[in-house]
């Protein structure tokens, strides 16, 4: 993985020089069935309330349902993780470019207050799906400070000469701070130090051009392969149903024992702290902690006095849950708590709670307990229910595959806030 932006060169006829650059074989544009384009009747016809794509009249229809931009949980530092899809980007005249930037502008605004990561997956970008130099450069300067501040990496997977060439052409006005969050990722094994790629839905045509890219290497060339799955330790505390969790605990305590140490600990010493659950942690910290739980170890979380590291820790629990706290059973029920009246949505919302398992229900209960403490302290932490929502919902509730788009993410905030505007009302 690096992370350098070659050399300066000058950036006369910047726009001659990128339309020369030879993008992909023609093999590569041939677009895949999934990824078709529909009339409006036919995709009215076909839509799905509870598919991650907006209505058809939607003034961001278009973009959505391309899923180009997806939001994929939280990396292994505990940042927000966005994606971008080069490969799902349709031909020049059939994709508003303008449109596609304030997309990815929504997408963002809903994160720039916390750390953030970014994932760019570049194959399939190609001669007619390209876009033009003014368009990158006019993108770089509509994401003014608030963008750059928290994003703490960009990583550009599977980068080719044209990649390459475009950000030496940009560099004159890419600020040298940003520059160093640049990396380039050969392979996908060495997301693993970043993310699970589990969690990433990684498009077949990018999986396959990896594994082409793999089998066109020398054997002594060969990059490691990502690391295989390994049985769960009899004690393992991450990735278990909460039901097997209860199980284990010597007093059959329904809320596990990470979620008791986290909530316990960032009671006491993390109600003040301004951005709680906004920043990340030291990926070797997290990871030593989860082994320690994993093998039984107990954690003592006061001795190490690291609040966002106890944040990180609560949040990659929620994360890696085999199936989300909130269920799949009650997501399109909650993708669509929207259309209920607002004097019904107590009443609505009590009923959902109340059908969830026994642990889940005592796990949710306990934790927007614990996160309305903290919004009550919200003047010192700057984590309103609104942001808690935003830091929260995607840990509480996701698809089946994993990534969500915009339009996913907001109705899951939006039932996460009202959760938390009304928990006195839910959970009495």
């Amino acid at each position: 993985m690096s992370s350098e932006l070659l050399v300066d060169v000058g950036d006369d006829s910047a726009t001659a020089q990128l339309g020369q650059l030879k993008l992909t074989t023609i093999e590569d544009q041939q677009w895949p069935a999934d990824e078709s384009f529909l009339s409006k009747s036919d995709v009215s016809q076909q839509f799905d309330a509870s598919s991650p794509h907006l209505p058809w009249d939607h003034p961001f229809y278009d973009i959505a349902r391309h899923q180009i931009i997806e939001v994929a949980g939280d990396d292994n530092f505990g940042r927000k993780v966005i994606v971008f899809n080069a490969c799902r980007m349709p031909p020049q005249h059939q994709l508003d470019h303008h449109k596609l930037l304030m997309y990815l502008k929504g997408t963002l605004d809903q994160y720039v207050e916390s750390d953030y990561t970014v994932i760019y997956f570049h194959h399939g970008m190609t001669s007619e799906n390209k876009m033009s130099l003014s368009w990158v450069r006019d993108a770089y300067r509509e994401f003014d400070r608030k963008y750059k501040k928290n994003i703490k990496a960009l990583y550009i997977v599977h980068p080719t000469m044209f990649i390459k060439t475009l950000l030496i052409l940009l560099k004159p006005i890419i600020s040298f701070k940003f520059g160093r969050k640049i990396n380039y990722v050969s392979y996908l094994s060495e997301l693993e130090d970043v993310v699970k790629c589990d969690q990433l839905v990684i498009p077949s045509r990018v999986r396959e051009y990896d594994n082409k890219l793999r089998a066109s290497l020398k054997p002594t060339t060969q990059p490691p392969m990502s690391p295989p799955h390994s049985p769960p330790l009899p004690s393992q505390v991450f990735g278990v149903p909460l039901t097997l969790l209860r199980q284990r605990d010597p007093d059959g305590d329904p809320v596990p024992v990470v979620m008791r140490d986290t909530v316990g600990f960032l009671s006491e010493q993390g109600l003040e702290i301004e951005g709680i659950f906004r920043r990340s942690a030291n990926v070797t910290l997290v990871k030593e902690v989860q082994l320690r739980y994993n093998s039984g170890t107990t954690v003592n979380l006061r001795e190490m006095e690291d609040v966002h590291l106890a944040a990180v820790i609560l949040k990659t629990f929620l994360r890696e849950l085999p199936e989300p706290l909130l269920t799949y059973q009650l997501y399109n029920d909650i993708v669509n708590f929207a259309s209920v009246s607002s004097e019904s949505q107590v009443t609505v919302m009590k009923t959902l709670v109340e059908s969830l398992p026994e642990e889940n229900y005592a796990s949710l209960r306990y934790l927007i307990t614990f996160l309305a403490q903290v919004s009550a302290n919200s003047e010192v932490n700057k984590m309103t229910n609104s942001n808690l929502a935003v830091v929260f919902g995607p840990n509480l509730l996701w698809g089946r595959d994993n990534a969500m788009s915009l339009s996913a993410i907001g109705p899951i905030n939006n039932f996460t806030r009202t959760l938390l505007d009304q928990q006195h009302l839910v959970f009495a």
